[in-house]
């Protein structure tokens, strides 16, 4: 009988990582993307009790809240620059338990907030700059959680491991959905409006604590530890113009329909607050079950079939699924099943997603490069969703406006899918960086 190795918390054994390696990666996610589906689906809360002065009109006040959403996210290419290249030079551990701590932070002060009606032009811009302290550690918290998952990750798994990222993403997006719903169940129209928007962001107290635990006892990667043998790497311009393209519709089409949908049932189509977070949570659902499933897939066949298999349907059916939505003569059960649908395209792109971003840049400046790629197509593409969708459907009355901007920047990503970047291969990314791996997994499994 062979003996038996104990295994430190937070390290791997050679079947691959722990389950506290794999929640500690993710975890950031779940509480990033929580807050984010908080302040989207309190959107026009939010809009009436900060950006909103006498006399000013409630798309105006929504108009403002999604800018306010937006610079967060131009903040967040300066966060992937900066904690990436700390990350990639002294340790994904130590970089990934800082960010999560700033970001639980922010979000719970969010909560603590005055408003406009107590001290008036000061609160918008207090918020403003607690959304900027947010965007600075969500650029740096997806790199390292990527890294983390994929530098783990068993030869040939990257796929489903790197899918974790995007669960948990999903999983937050509903959490912030289901508690918000609950809250306004609970309190009431009114009293969620005066003050119970707060709880939804003071619950990141107890998420952050739980994350930092988990993070406490995470150890570092493989790759990174053996980085000292790696060549000398920069970060290579055409290959992150590349990678942003990429995931550009993922972007875009996430947050249309995982994100901003709520606020444009209400706004555009005059459906209830209860009725929209509902539409949200049922698509969200959709993308959390294609989620792992698209990861295991593109560990089979590729990344690129599988994001672009995605990125064709999101331009296929975009528009289809909105007039689904207007028409007054669809059951309820069809609109359910066109949400779920457009949830589930997405998760073929966030599924594969991040395992593809990582494996388009080398263990030294993986961090940095794939961070910078992802935030820098969700500055442009997620971050200015709502404000886009919000202003040009005021301006033009057309409210088919989501359904072409989705399907506009996932056009933009099949292209992109549809080159080779110079460290793929026809099939699976680099078979003899994957051979490489496997020798090393094998020979840390001995």
């Amino acid at each position: 009988m062979s003996e038996t190795r104990r295994v430190p918390r937070g390290r791997t054994t050679g079947r691959g990582p722990g389950v506290r390696a794999v929640a500690a990666g993710s975890v950031g996610n779940f509480v990033e993307w929580y807050e984010f589906a908080v302040y989207g689906f309190l959107a026009t809360v939010l809009a009436e009790r900060f950006f909103t002065p006498a006399g000013g009109g409630a798309v105006e006040g929504l108009v403002r809240t999604y800018a306010s959403f937006a610079l967060a996210f131009f903040f967040r290419p300066l966060g992937a620059v900066l904690f990436g290249r700390l990350g990639d030079r002294y340790g994904r551990r130590p970089v990934l338990i800082g960010v999560v701590a700033l970001m639980s932070g922010a979000t719970a002060l969010i909560g603590a907030l005055p408003t406009y009606g107590a001290v008036g032009a000061l609160a918008p811009w207090l918020l403003t700059l607690l959304r900027i302290v947010q965007g600075l550690a969500a650029g740096g918290e997806f790199g390292g959680a990527v890294a983390v998952l994929t530098e783990f990750a068993p030869p040939g798994r990257r796929g489903l491991y790197g899918a974790w990222q995007s669960f948990t993403v999903a999983l937050g997006l509903l959490g912030g959905a289901g508690v918000t719903a609950v809250t306004a169940a609970v309190l009431g129209t009114e009293r969620l409006s005066a003050w119970g928007w707060r709880l939804p962001f003071l619950l990141a107290v107890p998420l952050g604590l739980l994350a930092l635990w988990l993070r406490s006892g995470l150890t570092e990667t493989p790759e990174f530890l053996e980085r000292a043998k790696a060549p000398e790497t920069k970060l290579g311009w055409g290959a992150l113009v590349l990678a942003a393209a990429r995931v550009t519709g993922w972007a875009a089409a996430g947050y249309t329909f995982l994100v901003v949908l709520p606020s444009y049932l209400q706004t555009a189509l005059h459906t209830g607050f209860a009725q929209a977070l509902l539409a949200a949570a049922v698509a969200n659902a959709g993308f959390a079950a294609a989620i792992l499933p698209a990861g295991v897939l593109s560990d089979r066949v590729g990344r690129r079939p599988v994001l672009l298999a995605g990125a064709v349907l999101v331009v296929a059916t975009a528009l289809p699924v909105l007039h689904l939505l207007r028409d007054p003569g669809t059951s309820t059960l069809a609109r359910a099943l066109a949400l779920a649908g457009a949830g589930a395209v997405v998760g073929l792109m966030a599924g594969p997603g991040p395992a593809l971003l990582a494996e388009m840049f080398p263990s030294r400046v993986r961090w940095t490069g794939l961070g910078l790629a992802y935030a820098l197509s969700n500055a442009v593409f997620s971050g200015c969703a709502g404000l886009i969708i919000t202003e040009a459907v005021r301006r033009t009355g057309n409210p088919d406006v989501p359904g072409y901007y989705a399907a506009a920047a996932c056009a933009v990503s099949a292209m992109a899918l549809s080159k080779r970047a110079p460290r793929e291969g026809s099939w699976r990314h680099r078979p003899s960086e994957e051979a490489a791996r496997e020798a090393s997994w094998r020979k840390r499994c001995e």
